[in-house]
Parts: C-alpha cells; structure tokens; sequence
C-alpha cells in the first residue's frame, strides 16, 4: 500500500522558490537593527573577508617593504619611507577613478559592503595572488629558459596577462553566485570590474613608484628620487590610469550578459568570452610597453588605446541611457493596469528627475528624505524584476516580490517626493530687525541749519516767548489776567 504524500509547507516551497531564483527575503522589521545585523550571513562574510584582506595586505607588505636577505647576497626592498610618497601619488588616480565609477551606477547602486569587498579584493587578494605566480613564472622563464636577461618580458606578456585579470575578476563571480538578482544590468558589471581593477592599480602603482623611487635614492647623482617618481607617475598613472579598469570592464561586460539570459550556452560562453577579451587586451598592453618604444609605442597609443578609452566611455553612457528606458517601459506595464500614477514612470526613469527629487526632499525633513530613496529604489527594482520576468529569468516565485514592491510603493506615496516641485521648500531665514541708533542731541524745534533740512545739532534748549511756550521743554501756556487791557484806555 502506497504511503500518502503529505502537503508541501506553502512557507518551505515559497523559501525554496525564493532561493531558486536568488530572491532576498524581505527583513523582519519587528527585529531590532543589531540582531537583523548579527544574523546576516553578509555580515559575517564581510569580517571574515576584512580579515582575510588585512593578513594579504600584510604578507605583501612583508614581502616587499624590508631588504631580503638571500644565499646571493641582499636584494633591496622599497623601504618604509617610499611607501607614504608612493601611495599619495597612487590615491591621485585610484580614489577620482573610483567615485566615477560609483556615480555611474545611479539607478540600481550597490551596497557598501559590495563596493568595499570589490575594492579590498582588488587591492589585497588579487594583488598578493598575482605578485606570487608572476615572480614565480617570471623566475622559471628567465632561468629554465635560454638566459637571455631579454626574456624577463615573457612573464608580463604570456603570464600575467591572464594571472592578473583572473585574480581580479575572482571577486566578481563571487559576487554572482552570491548575489544574482542585484546584477540587473551591464552597468553593474562595469562598475564593479572597474573598482577591482582600479584597486588593483592602485596598490601595483606604488609598488612601481616605491621602486623607482628607492632605485633613483640609491643612485646617487643621476636623477632625483622625486623626479623619478614623478616621471612614472606621468606614464602609469596619467597617460595609462584606464588600463587595469578598462581590461577588467571586459570580465564584467561577459558575467552582466550571462547573469541576464536565459540561454545556458550564453552563460558559460559570455563569461568565458569577457575573460579572453580581458587577457588578450591586456597581453597586447603589456607587450606594446615591452617590446615598442619611441614614435611606435606613440602611435600604439593614440590611435588603439585611445579609442578604445572612449570607445568604453561611449558605451557606458548608452548602457546608462538604456537602462532609463528600460525602467520606464517596464513601469508604464504597471500604468496600464492601473496600479501605479500615468506620471510615475517618466518621473523614476530620468537620472536628472530623480536628483531633483532628492534635493528638495531634503529640504522637507529626513523622513521625506528616506522615503524618497526607498521609492526610486523600490521603482527600480520592481522594474528590472519586471524585466527579468518578461525575459523569463524568474519563475512564479517573483510575483510575491512583486507585490511586497507595490504594496512598499503605495505606502510611501504620500511621503515621498515623486514629481519635484518648481522651486524646493528652501528653509526661509528672518533677518533681524535693526534699531536705529538714538541721537545724543534732541531734535530742533524750529526751521532753520538745525531744523528741516538743516546740517547742525539743535541748540541748546532755552525760552522762547511764542504764544507764552517756553522752549522746548515748556508744557503748559502762561496764565492770562482778565482785567488786563491796553494803556489809556
């Protein structure tokens, strides 16, 4: 006799729906902040990779900061003094580079734990990883091979090409296994490929200015330390400050196209295919600087890597524009059917409409402030879930997510700022009112210099005989005698 099967747990299937699609679950807002915090598996994951990033960082700095003693004699390391002077010049590009590449992720912003894990990837694991396998490569290539001293060039070209662009791109598969629904779009592939490379750059630049600087300290007489520096900065992080950023853009490109398709050949090849495109723009760099010089390495520059700088920028831009567009189209479904305003769609797809926005919630108190943010937050996420149903990449399980966004939608529509007003409710200051200053003389009581129109202070107060007043400080009229009357009569 065959056992019955027992009803499926709607709340089980609908937690098993929600992770199959990567779906967050919605927090408990009856929970105390400290205790959603404490248990979060994000949070926790966040130390453990802080700490993890810190011992990296610290076994790099050990590794080429202090003189190494070796069997042949001392190999000289950067040195604690080059190191401050090196990472002033290094932020220079890094931190500029970085915020450009924050403001452009304006519709769907990460979280800051997300930024700062991508950076510290760049900076700490990725740059460890490939310091290690590169001088390991580059030592077996340049003694097991021929001994030519000209094949130290190999390594920067046939190795750390992919070394390094594998190493910084580690963080971002990561990222989307981890966190799948939150890639929505290209842009979100660029902006955190972006900031791993531009980590990355950034530690490997003083790396190369401690070095340069510490080699011209060490040669007296030919140039001065500062001005070696100074040279090396103009080349690494002037004229090829988009080099690390613009190759691992690749990576992401290939993982935003897999992460929103719902073909399987598409997602194994797309990755792939960014990966390759990464590593060979990179070899190619690498061997222009090795192998080229002078007028060749010149017109390398201006006429490849300079329009492949502004062919990236162009395209980024479009991408931004494009996901405008996207947003207001999936909205408008929610128009037709009734559930949101006619005017909301425009208002939260345009970059410019939602600053304003922003800025004259401001000025109308912080819970207005905080509504607004959750409202084009929650817009844009209900659209690009609309999206990612319509492309079929969610299932089912996303039409309870749907509603929790439009039931958060409703809630703050009288509190956020949707449509910005002409002018913001700028805060209006009294000024003070002024008391004019009192005359240390009394005023004149008679026309005259000192009377209307007069320049002088009054004279002194004293009698005069008009109509009996007496002066100035007389009150009364004098008495009159009845029986007065003129003489002889």
């Amino acid at each position: 006799m065959k056992k019955r099967r027992r009803p499926a747990d709607p709340v089980v299937a609908a937690r098993k729906a929600r992770r199959r699609n990567n779906i967050p679950a919605e927090p408990n807002a009856a929970e105390p902040i400290p205790k959603r915090i404490l248990r979060s598996p994000l949070v926790w994951l966040s130390v453990v990779m802080l700490l993890a990033y810190a011992v990296c960082l610290v076994l790099l700095y050990r590794q080429v900061v202090p003189d190494q003693q070796v069997p042949g004699g001392l190999i000289p390391g950067l040195g604690t003094e080059a190191i401050p002077i090196a990472a002033r010049y290094a932020a220079i590009t890094a931190i500029p580079l970085s915020l450009l590449f924050l403001w452009a992720d304006r519709f769907r912003p990460q979280r800051f734990w997300v930024w700062l894990m991508t950076f510290g990837w760049g900076a700490c694991v990725a740059t460890f990883f490939s310091a290690q396998i590169n001088t390991w490569a580059a030592s077996h290539l340049s003694i097991v091979g021929d001994g030519d001293p000209a094949t130290g060039a190999r390594a920067a070209i046939y190795v750390a090409p992919f070394v390094e662009e594998a190493a910084k791109a580690t963080v971002l598969f990561w990222l989307v296994i981890l966190m799948r629904y939150q890639w929505v779009s290209r842009v979100s592939g660029i902006v955190l490929a972006g900031l791993s490379g531009a980590a990355f750059a950034f530690v490997e630049n003083i790396l190369y200015y401690g070095r340069a600087y510490r080699y011209a300290a060490r040669t007296f007489g030919e140039v001065a330390p500062l001005d070696a520096l100074q040279d090396l900065f103009m080349l690494r992080g002037v004229m090829t400050f988009f080099a690390h950023p613009l190759f691992t853009a690749m990576t992401g490109i290939g993982l935003a196209v897999a992460v929103r398709s719902k073909s399987k050949v598409v997602r194994v090849v797309a990755p792939l295919a960014g990966y390759t495109a990464a590593a060979f723009l990179h070899m190619c760099f690498n061997a222009s600087a090795s192998l080229l010089q002078g007028r060749q390495l010149l017109l390398i520059y201006l006429l490849v890597a300079i329009p492949l700088v502004i062919g990236m920028v162009i395209f980024l831009i479009r991408q931004i524009l494009r996901e405008g567009r996207l947003i207001r189209t999936r909205l408008v479904d929610y128009v037709r059917l009734g559930w949101l305003p006619e005017a909301d769609p425009a208002a939260l797809s345009r970059v410019r409409t939602r600053g304003r926005a922003l800025w004259q919630a401001m000025f109308l108190g912080s819970a207005a402030f905080l509504a607004t943010v959750r409202m084009q937050r929650t817009a844009t996420e209900l659209a690009y879930l609309r999206d990612s149903v319509v492309r079929g990449i969610v299932d089912t399980a996303g039409a309870e997510r749907e509603k929790l966004l439009l039931h958060r939608m409703y809630a703050l529509q009288g509190l956020a700022v949707v449509q910005p007003a002409a002018r913001a409710a700028y805060p209006a200051f009294r000024r003070r009112r002024t008391i004019p200053a009192t005359p240390a003389y009394a005023p004149a009581g008679f026309p005259g210099p000192a009377g209307l129109g007069g320049n002088y202070p009054a004279p002194p107060p004293q009698s005069y005989p008009v109509n009996g007043l007496q002066g100035q400080t007389a009150i009364h009229y004098s008495e009159v005698d009845p029986t007065w009357k003129p003489p002889g009569q």
